[in-house]
């Protein structure tokens, strides 16, 4: 039975401050992160030592504490990839790729669902369509934290595949779910947060715009965040492009929604 004042935490002010009884519940995946403090605190290889076994992973235990070793992933971001990345490993095919990420989008800790995700993005067997597919559940996740990975693990696929990314995404930019939408925003924004640029989209981000064109009044703050910060990565590179993208929303879709992501995508070329 997890405390009432534990479940009902706000998270500690900075990493040092995560109580040792939430660190210790965090540690054994039984509650899940509630900001990015006692994300960036967990120990994962530490997590990963109780939840394998408990999904019938035992053996991979010590092979994953000798890819630590070995590739001392220094960040949480890291340490997280690397376990995304050695269960794709050990985890070739199809049908096991999808059975191990189906056990883990059930965890309740949001990192060892995070794992999920990145086993989906890193997972070789996989078409582009069908890692579009499977990583939704995990976009969709009630925690904000895996949603950020599930977008984090399809990057490097959205770099490499642009053109096919976008026509695929499109889809997600009009889901009745905010998360969906955002997914599709925040995957393809040309310089991105705690990831690489993707360069094509920096040097034109006028590929990018039919995605957002139906989000450009968006009801959800979650989502015109993201088009905003989307629309203010592009000004950057792309100044006359995103003036005239957002003078033209303005005018054919006049609304308070429209005019939050203007004012908010604008911020850069408004300091020049």
């Amino acid at each position: 039975m997890i405390p009432e004042e534990i479940q009902k935490r706000k998270g500690a002010r900075n990493t040092a401050s995560v109580p040792p009884a939430v660190l210790d519940l965090l540690n054994k995946g039984l509650i899940e992160t509630v900001n990015l403090c006692e994300w960036l605190v967990t120990d994962q290889l530490a997590l990963a030592e109780t939840v394998f076994p408990r999904l019938g992973w035992k053996k991979l235990a010590q092979p994953l504490r000798a890819r630590f070793t070995e590739t001392q992933p220094a960040t949480a971001p890291k340490k997280l990839e690397c376990i995304g990345r050695f269960l794709a490993e050990n985890f070739p095919s199809k049908p096991e790729a999808k059975a191990a990420a189906a056990l883990l989008s059930m965890e309740t800790s949001d990192i060892a669902r995070s794992w999920g995700a990145y086993l989906i993005g890193a997972g070789r067997a996989f078409t582009l369509r069908e890692k579009f597919r499977l990583i939704r559940p995990f976009a969709a996740d009630t925690n904000m934290g895996v949603r950020e990975m599930a977008w984090i693990a399809l990057r490097p696929d959205v770099a490499a595949n642009l053109n096919d990314s976008l026509v695929i995404l499109r889809p997600f930019s009009t889901d009745p779910d905010p998360c969906i939408r955002r997914f599709a925003s925040e995957l393809t924004r040309p310089r991105g947060v705690w990831c690489s640029h993707i360069k094509a989209l920096k040097d034109d981000p006028s590929l990018g715009i039919p995605l957002l064109e139906p989000m450009r009044a968006d009801t959800s703050k979650y989502v015109q965040d993201s088009v905003a910060n989307w629309l203010n990565d592009a000004s950057k590179n792309s100044a006359t492009l995103v003036s005239e993208t957002c003078s033209r929303w303005q005018k054919e879709s006049p609304s308070p929604e429209t005019e939050r992501i203007v004012r908010r995508a604008m911020r850069t070329l408004r300091k020049i």
